[in-house]
């Protein structure tokens, strides 16, 4: 892990636990921030609004991130929450990217 905070299963105490936490959201953000980053692509290579929303692709996205957190012993419940909210989220941000450039 980073120098800046600990492994979980090196925690010793919650200001401990609340640091890998912070730094771990702050991971995430990054991470959201490159797959939006994605979603622009998307938006501008698409030639069509239509090929916005692809409803297999969906599936096996959240269905790969499902997989991906049982293997990982993460509740699979909420890791499809989580990613049904991000992929619909995705999606309404390449409809709001397609249609600014399309301008």
């Amino acid at each position: 892990m980073s120098a800046d905070f600990k492994s979980p299963e090196d925690c010793a105490s919650m200001s401990e636990v609340r640091e890998g936490v912070d730094a771990t959201d702050r991971q995430i953000v990054e991470l959201l921030d490159r797959r939006f980053g994605y979603m622009r692509a998307a938006a501008r290579i698409k030639p069509t609004r239509e090929a916005v929303r692809d409803e297999d692709r969906k599936a096996n996205v959240i269905d790969a991130a499902v997989k991906d957190a049982g293997a990982r012993g993460l509740p699979a419940d909420v890791v499809a929450d989580i990613w049904e909210r991000l992929v619909e989220g995705s999606i309404a941000y390449e409809f709001e990217i397609w249609d600014r450039i399309r301008k």
